[in-house]
């Protein structure tokens, strides 16, 4: 008779399948549905290098995507870089946070310029999130190709609807819908490692391509043709980089479960399942993954596969809106407007502006370049740029905080980095065929964020050298000069530090003459860390007197949180036992017009690039959830 379980352990099990299913329908969307595409683009007789149908090249490619999959995903992404996390997030914003930390230490140029190449790395994941929702949709839609070829004239206008609909229905959120995500995925990924086992039950040889001497005969003894072949085999991994940066909402061991156990496999049966229908008929090439089902099943096979594109686009979305929002939280890109969709999962948000900015892009390049495989060379580039530099990223901070001996960095981290450099190289070859779309998408999100945080610089200088320091405004105001009026109530003044008056209170003093019986100075602080308890959230100082009824509180949020400016002092007011009275205090905010100067801050394009950039930095009030009907708003003009 076999001991019972531990108290509670079915109930573990429980969210750790939770976990896994969550994860399926979320991190690995992208990554599930490439074989819509792949093999059929490295084949495609269209390409400016075209890799012939024949069976050293069948086995060579298939034996290539294997190995990709196992070095790049498995290894590089599973086994080491989600070993390195930022208090249990991922993704390349949580490595430049890391890097951040370490700026001001030994290597403080090498950490700066990694960062700033991290930065650029962000820049390309906004270009793949633009191209991914365009080329999966397009490549479900074209199955139409393939079960009725009469309806192909149907494929963009088809697509461009739903693309229209899934970002119009973004700002209700995805809550009810991701929990439908994970069974869905079940369902697909099984249907993917079915179709797979019926065509190596055509053609069994396929599976001599695990052998990685296929790959390397095909990859050395074929070079002129397998170099170019890998600017498309490299379709084979986009998305990998979900798993890492989605690592903070599901756990390293959720994800590591969930692709060893299910999605690896059926990922793998399915490539090898294509090759070996196209070995046994090589006209197949025009639409290898339709083929795999029986005639009967393949306007089922299209409805599911359409609604798995949807779901990878949906993640990538996703991506773009956690992207953006921490970009803007570290200072790169202006204060964004974004709402949270849900009330249980904190990564649902919704970010209207880089919503729309998205929705129109997609469609453009929907309309603009109309297949999945003209789309192919431009996701290339952009999922090979984003995990090279993520790649590289991962080598340093992994030295630096694991202190591995030289040789294992070198030689191992060399080795990863080469292959994948590898198949970057080959994406610069298809720079006229579309991957110069990504390069030039990153280059101008790149230029902006830099430009942002530069301009921010000049602007935050001028701002504190008119504000004047704190203490000694306090001090005047505690000798009553100038002469002020004590006014009953609780004013909050949100400031950017602790150094400055606000202008805010200047303005009210010096213009009204009026001063309020508790004034609250409020600075927030941004952490390079996801999330803080509440605990850590405030401090105060009384600035050298208790008994004026001034102080400063400093209130801090990791990157990820809502900036809830009420709800932090009212930790701070129970503390107190409700002398603040925050309940009803009225805030105060200092707003800054931005206008073009003569002074040599930045170049002159720059500063109306900065100036321009600075119109969509949401209204204050709501990011920082202040009581619209209990805001005042004083106003200022900066010259950059």
């Amino acid at each position: 008779m076999g001991a019972e379980p531990p108290p509670g352990h079915g109930v573990r099990d429980t969210a750790r399948l939770a976990l896994v299913v969550g994860a399926l329908g979320v991190v690995f969307g992208d990554i599930g549905t490439s074989p819509i595409y792949a093999l059929q683009t490295v084949f495609n007789p269209l390409d400016p290098h075209p890799v012939p149908v024949h069976e050293a090249s069948i086995y060579g490619v298939v034996s290539l995507m294997f190995w990709s999959m196992t070095i790049i995903v498995t290894v590089t992404y599973v086994l080491l870089a989600m070993r390195v996390d930022n208090d249990g997030e991922g993704g390349i914003m949580a490595l430049i946070t890391l890097l951040r930390r370490w700026k001001q230490g030994r290597g403080r140029r090498a950490a700066l310029t990694l960062a700033a190449l991290g930065i650029f790395g962000a820049s390309l994941f906004l270009g793949d999130s633009m191209i991914t929702p365009a080329i999966s949709v397009l490549s479900a839609v074209e199955g139409l190709r393939v079960v009725e070829p009469h309806l192909e004239s149907l494929v963009v206008p088809l697509t461009a609807v739903i693309i229209v609909v899934l970002f119009t229905v973004q700002r209700r959120g995805t809550g009810a819908v991701g929990r439908a995500f994970g069974p869905v995925m079940i369902v697909w990924f099984s249907v993917l490692a079915v179709l797979g086992i019926r065509g190596i039950g055509e053609h069994p040889e396929i599976l001599k391509a695990l052998n990685p001497v296929y790959a390397a005969d095909f990859l050395f003894n074929h070079f002129h043709i397998a170099f170019f072949a890998l600017a498309a085999i490299v379709l084979c991994v986009t998305g990998a980089e979900a798993l890492y940066a989605d690592m903070g909402h599901f756990g390293r061991r959720a994800i590591t479960r969930a692709w060893l156990a299910l999605v690896f496999p059926a990922l793998l049966l399915n490539y090898m399942g294509q090759g070996a229908m196209i070995l046994e008929d090589p006209a197949s090439v025009s639409g290898p993954f339709f083929l795999l089902a029986p005639e009967w099943g393949r306007i089922p096979l299209l409805v599911l596969a359409t609604v798995a594109t949807v779901i990878a686009a949906q993640a990538v979305i996703t991506g773009a809106y956690s992207v953006a929002s921490q970009a803007a939280r570290l200072g790169y890109l202006p204060r964004m407007r974004i709402d949270h969709t849900s009330e249980s999962q904190y990564g649902q948000i919704y970010v209207p502006w880089i919503n729309w900015l998205l929705m129109v892009s997609v469609l453009t390049l929907v309309f603009a370049f109309r297949t999945s495989s003209a789309l192919a060379y431009a996701y290339g580039m952009a999922v090979m740029g984003t995990i090279a530099i993520m790649t590289l990223l991962f080598l340093y901070i992994a030295k630096s905080r694991w202190r591995p001996p030289l040789w294992l960095v070198l030689g191992g981290g060399g080795l990863l980095l080469a292959f994948e450099l590898l198949f970057l190289a080959a994406n610069f070859t298809k720079i006229v065929h579309g991957a110069w779309l990504p390069l030039l998408i990153g280059v101008a999100a790149f230029t902006i964020m830099v430009t942002w945080q530069k301009g921010r610089g000049v602007v935050t200088a001028e701002r504190e050298r008119r504000e004047g320091p704190l203490r000694a405004f306090v001090k005047e105001l505690r000798a009553e000069l100038p002469k002020s009026q004590c006014v009953p109530g609780t004013a909050v003044f949100l400031n950017r530090g602790k150094l400055t008056a606000p202008l805010a209170l200047r303005a009210n003093l010096e213009h009204n003459h009026v001063r309020h019986q508790r004034i609250v100075i409020v600075s927030i602080e941004t952490l390079p860390v996801p999330r803080i308890t509440d605990d850590e959230r405030v401090n105060e100082d009384y600035l050298g007197y208790a008994d004026d009824g001034i102080v400063h509180v400093q209130v801090r949020f990791g990157y990820m949180e809502v900036q809830d400016v009420p709800h932090a002092l009212g930790l701070l007011d129970r503390r107190h036992g409700g002398r603040l009275r925050v309940e009803d205090a009225s805030y105060f905010l200092s707003t800054i017009k931005l206008v073009v100067g003569r002074e040599p801050t930045m170049a002159m394009w720059r500063k109306h690039l900065f100036v321009a950039t600075s119109h969509i930095t949401a209204d204050a009030a709501e990011h920082f959830r202040l009581p619209r009907e209990r805001t005042i708003i004083m106003g200022s003009q900066i010259e950059v």
